[in-house]
């Protein structure tokens, strides 16, 4: 304990109680924080008003934000590849101030590289020429295939059921595989990619399903503009519009086997490994949306006057201020603690991720709502930027994972890691 001899006012970074950052990492906050003040914000700011179809039209704002993201050099998927110690602490900064920018773009940024990344993870050199550079997306919900896809272990089935294959399969054909059917509308960064990285159930000559009711499975890499692919209109959807959405179309497309990364011995883990990667990167990604929504609160309520005073001084007001800061900070906590587990780790485990998913979006929901609640009336208007926080915050917690099948997929393992340690 350290005895003072004046109270000092608290010292803050942007990323609030942080006592032992480096001077190199405040390098790479301050870098990110200027890209997302100065890009990410105008941009997201314009597309959030755009129709979907104006968002991935031509000369849309989105292509300028992808570019200078580009030019940047520093992304949330870049940070990652980092050794596992340098990347744990750096990845949550990154992330938080993409999120901070904001999510629909921060997302489409780490979705986008999802085929690239895969393909240098190979180490293929065919799969690094022809996949390795160019936008991409991530391929796993289908329109009868939703919380299954979170749920690939079957905790969830009922007895004697089995999980839908899905409306999109592939087939093992020789030294080919046939996809067909339909992705959901859900994929995100579809309607402007190139390639996609799909997760779908398999048939390997013996059907679909394993004994146990969940799908043989099959990760691949899909060049889109083979033969037969084609995409839906862009969604329209109520939050992180800046983020395109939409469907991708298989008619008995043909893909060579060499493109697949993950067969029916290595589908589960694979995309085990994926979906612990995506709710790491939620984590962080909501905390910067709390953070953002509590700065605005922050601020207005020392702007707005009523009862003859700046509302800060209302004692309530404080308090529930104070909440807002309490919420991002634990979900800030949150999401570095499930970071360090993930990549310093023994192994990832969507236990960790699912945790941290569930925290941050809920706290980043909770903390955009009541921020605009501080801005009374003029919170519901788009003159303000909470309303759209508050649209982002509420996708989050269904994207990647609904939150409640997650938490029933992670107490699932809590009672599988109980169990093993009983025996």
């Amino acid at each position: 304990m350290q005895f003072l001899t004046e109270i000092p006012l608290p010292v803050l970074e942007r990323t609030g109680l942080d006592a032992d950052l480096s001077d190199a990492e405040r390098d790479v906050l301050e870098t990110m924080h200027r890209f997302a003040a100065e890009v990410m914000r105008p941009v997201a700011a314009k597309l959030d008003r755009m129709t979907p179809d104006e968002v991935v039209a031509d000369g849309s704002p989105l292509f300028d934000f992808l570019k200078q993201l580009d030019d940047l050099g520093i992304s949330v998927l870049a940070v990652a590849g980092l050794e596992p110690a340098v990347a744990a602490r750096l990845l949550p900064l990154v992330a938080e101030e993409m999120g901070w920018g904001d999510a629909g773009l921060t997302i489409l940024s780490v979705a986008g590289a999802f085929p690239a990344l895969a393909a240098h993870l190979s180490g293929n050199p065919e799969l690094i020429e022809v996949f390795g550079a160019r936008r991409g997306c991530w391929l796993a919900t289908q329109p009868d295939r939703g919380s299954d896809v979170a749920d690939m272990e079957g905790f969830a089935l009922e007895r004697g059921s089995r999980h839908h294959a899905g409306n999109l399969v592939a087939r093992v054909q020789g030294d080919e595989v046939v996809l067909h059917g339909q992705s959901s509308a859900w994929v995100s960064g579809a309607p402007i990619a190139e390639t996609a990285l799909a997760y779908v159930a398999a048939d390997y000559g013996d059907g679909f399903h394993r004994p146990d009711g969940t799908i043989h499975g099959m990760a691949l890499l899909v060049p889109l503009d083979l033969p037969g692919v084609s995409r839906g209109r862009p969604l329209d959807k109520l939050g992180q519009r800046p983020l395109p959405q939409g469907e991708l179309f298989f008619e008995h497309v043909r893909v060579p086997a060499r493109y697949v990364l993950a067969d029916r011995d290595r589908f589960h883990a694979n995309f085990f490994s994926v979906l612990a990667f995506a709710g790491l990167e939620m984590s962080s990604v909501f905390t910067g949306v709390a953070r953002a929504a509590f700065e605005h609160a922050l601020a207005y309520t020392h702007e707005r006057r009523q009862g003859g005073v700046p509302i800060i001084q209302h004692q309530s007001v404080r308090h529930r201020l104070f909440e807002l800061w309490r919420k991002t900070e634990s979900a800030r906590a949150m999401a570095r603690r499930i970071t360090s587990y993930n990549l310093r780790g023994s192994a990832p485990h969507v236990l960790a991720s699912a945790t941290g998913k569930i925290h941050c979006t809920q706290m980043a929901f909770e903390v955009a709502s009541e921020a605009l609640q501080l801005f009374g009336g003029n919170g519901l208007t788009k003159e303000y930027p909470v309303e759209k926080l508050l649209r982002d915050a509420r996708a989050a917690l269904i994207e990647d994972g609904e939150n409640t099948i997650l938490g029933i997929v992670a107490g699932s393992w809590l009672s599988r890691e109980y169990q093993s340690r009983a025996r």
